[in-house]
């Protein structure tokens, strides 16, 4: 269902994460029970951050501790997986969008106003 290497978590990638989406590194990394290390290393946080996110996380029920060393995300934490794919969908449809219609301005541009640069060009000759 959910694969970390869709995400593509190199740490190239994830200088400048917002909140959200370290909160989806983390669940897709513990869709598997994982220990608190192994979260570290494979959703690229330092410590303070892990800390203050696991504590965030298991505060709203997005993640469970199972065996008191190992954490798993929750059927929540997954509700929350599937509705940040459809958002991040969305924005990237949005995104496209906006540059179609960014490409349709210029040629707009170019079919009013091309001319008008062009023979100022030829006056300048």
């Amino acid at each position: 269902m959910f694969r970390i290497r869709d995400y593509r978590l190199s740490k190239t990638e994830n200088k400048n994460r917002c909140s959200l989406e370290i909160v989806r590194d983390i669940l897709l990394v513990t869709t598997r029970s994982r220990r608190k290390t192994g979260i570290l290393y494979d959703a690229h946080l330092n410590f303070r951050l892990l800390e203050k996110y696991l504590k965030l996380l298991l505060e709203n029920g997005l993640l469970e501790i199972v065996d008191e060393q190992f954490y798993v995300v929750t059927g929540k934490g997954k509700d929350f997986l599937q509705t940040y794919e459809e958002y991040d969908d969305r924005c990237k449809r949005i995104g496209q969008e906006i540059k179609d219609a960014r490409k349709e301005k210029m040629a707009l541009k170019n079919m009013c106003f091309n001319h008008e640069e062009n023979s100022n060009d030829n006056e300048k000759e």
